[in-house]
């Protein structure tokens, strides 16, 4: 094993050496000086790096080259940039970093959000593509407004306290009924417990500080033994596979015997199971792809919520008339009070709540620098070399607030969606064009989350009244936020208070649910 560690050293020195000087005989893109060997490793910080990406942006450009002991990392701060890599050029530039830690050691390899661009990563897009298009989407609307309407009651019971579990919960039991067809009733559901063990696991551990780790830099430390000294991620990688691999076989073993069973609701994995196109039914047979791409959706979209669910109640304590012009738009559909909650058909007649949504997707960006591409061969672009293998960044966050598109990003404004403005305008403003990621690795769940957090949108601000909590002298606590995860912009918790609005809304919430 010793000798196969200093072979396999050697190796990556002079692979490491090689494309150094590969590189520097070519024309990179501007970026911070980097030390030699090392790279830019003294630049890089895990805890928001989109901004210390911008602020690069503001100094080098469009275009933005480091490196992290030979590993190129560029950062594509416009949407000219990223359009012409990363959707224009999509075939070179969808493949995923080979990271040992969370692929081979932590089991996590076939999920989308993993997988390397080739046969599996194409099947699994199909997959998704049947089963999460546009036109699908209605059909999960029941299942959508079935889950909705309870979160209500949650968000009531938390007024004051940590309001984050209950959101959690919401996402968590929509995703188990679109996706399983399962329903979670309680809180320690197992199936509920266990993907959401795994979420957390990807989240704030396995990709915590970026997602990358000594061993995805130096992959010969895989064949340590688990006793030598530094090796304790081997132990920890054991220990959390076995709670990914839980997480993707036991709710598609609990669909399966309803299915056999017949007693199985229609959902994504139902219909994909029963598909009747011949070339869907033989990878349905297999059942592989299904199970992974499966929980792959209810992990992508957990953060997601949860990080859009804080911006939208952050904003609303700043600008409480947004609240009241929101419900009072709501008031006019829905009757005064309301009378009945919103539905997807009142959708085109709530313009402001769409104004709202759209600039809570903008301002809170979910994940401010999408998930890094790799590019699978040399390239150049506007004069610059693109070395094969560097991992590509979207500077999402720098794009959605670009003050030339979006005067004064900073302030939350969703009247700047209630602007005539010719369409090329429109296109540049809208945040689903940037937020939901690019080309081939765009997000194919885009319309299933769209439907589902603007339903919550409408329904919160229908319903409930958002203040800031007090305390004793009656004075208003100002939430105290910090962003510390290195992937999801989703802050540290804070309290708020949540009201009905009247006496009948709280009796038709406690009838609903």
């Amino acid at each position: 094993m010793a000798s196969e560690t200093v072979i396999a050293l050697l190796a990556l020195l002079s692979s490491f050496f090689f494309l150094l000087f590969r590189k520097l005989a070519r024309r990179l893109p501007p970026g911070p000086k980097p030390w030699p060997l090392l790279g830019n490793v003294t630049d890089l910080r895990p805890k928001e790096l989109w901004l210390l990406a911008t602020d690069w942006a503001n100094r080098y450009g469009d275009v933005v080259y480091l490196h992290l002991f030979g590993q190129g990392l560029i950062f594509l701060n416009s949407p000219d940039a990223v359009m012409d890599l990363m959707e224009r050029r999509s075939a070179i530039y969808s493949d995923r970093a080979p990271l040992v830690m969370a692929t081979e050691l932590c089991g996590a390899g076939h999920m989308v959000a993993f997988t390397r661009y080739g046969e599996e990563f194409r099947r699994q897009r199909r997959l998704m593509s049947q089963g999460l298009a546009r036109g699908r989407i209605p059909e999960y609307h029941p299942l959508i407004t079935a889950s909705t309407r309870p979160l209500l009651r949650s968000l009531l019971a938390a007024s004051g306290g940590d309001f984050v579990p209950a959101i959690r919960r919401y996402a968590g039991g929509l995703n188990l009924s679109v996706v399983y067809g399962l329903e979670a009733t309680r809180d320690d559901d197992p199936a509920l417990v266990k993907v959401e063990a795994a979420t957390d696991l990807l989240a704030n551990k396995i990709t915590a500080g970026g997602g990358l780790w000594t061993v995805d830099i130096l992959p010969c430390l895989k064949y340590l033994p688990a006793w030598f000294p530094g090796a304790g991620f081997l132990s920890k990688a054991a220990a959390w596979k076995e709670t990914i691999i839980d997480s993707v076989d036991f709710p598609f073993s609990l669909l399966k015997a309803r299915m056999d069973a017949g007693t199985a609701p229609p959902s994504f994995c139902s219909t994909l199971l029963q598909e009747s196109d011949p070339a869907l039914a033989a990878l349905a047979r297999e059942g592989f792809d299904i199970k992974w791409t499966a929980n792959s959706m209810y992990a992508a979209s957990m953060d997601t919520t949860i990080t859009f669910t804080q911006h939208l109640l952050l904003a609303i304590l700043e600008h409480p008339e947004y609240l009241k012009r929101a419900q009072a738009e709501l008031d006019g559909v829905l009757g005064t009070g309301p009378t009945r909650f919103p539905t997807f058909d009142d959708r085109p007649k709530l313009p402001f709540v769409d104004a709202l949504f759209s600039e809570t997707l903008r301002w809170s960006v979910p994940v401010p620098l999408g998930l890094p591409h790799r590019v699978m061969q040399d390239d150049s672009y506007d004069g610059y070399f693109i070395p094969k293998g560097s991992l590509v960044f979207a500077n999402i966050w720098a794009m959605l607030r670009d003050p030339d598109v979006f005067p004064e990003p900073e302030r939350f404004n969703p009247e700047r969606y209630l602007e005539k403005v010719d369409d090329e305008t429109a296109r540049r403003r809208d945040p689903r064009v940037f937020a939901f990621g690019f080309g081939r690795r765009r997000c194919p769940g885009v319309h299933l989350v769209e439907s589902s957090v603007w339903l919550m949108l409408a329904t919160i601000l229908a319903m409930l009244d958002i203040e800031k909590p007090r305390n004793k002298d009656g004075k208003e606590i100002e939430p105290d936020v910090k962003f510390e995860n290195s992937v999801f912009r989703t802050s540290t918790r804070f309290a708020v208070i949540l009201r009905p609005r009247s006496d009948a809304v709280l009796k038709l919430i406690e009838e609903e649910t």
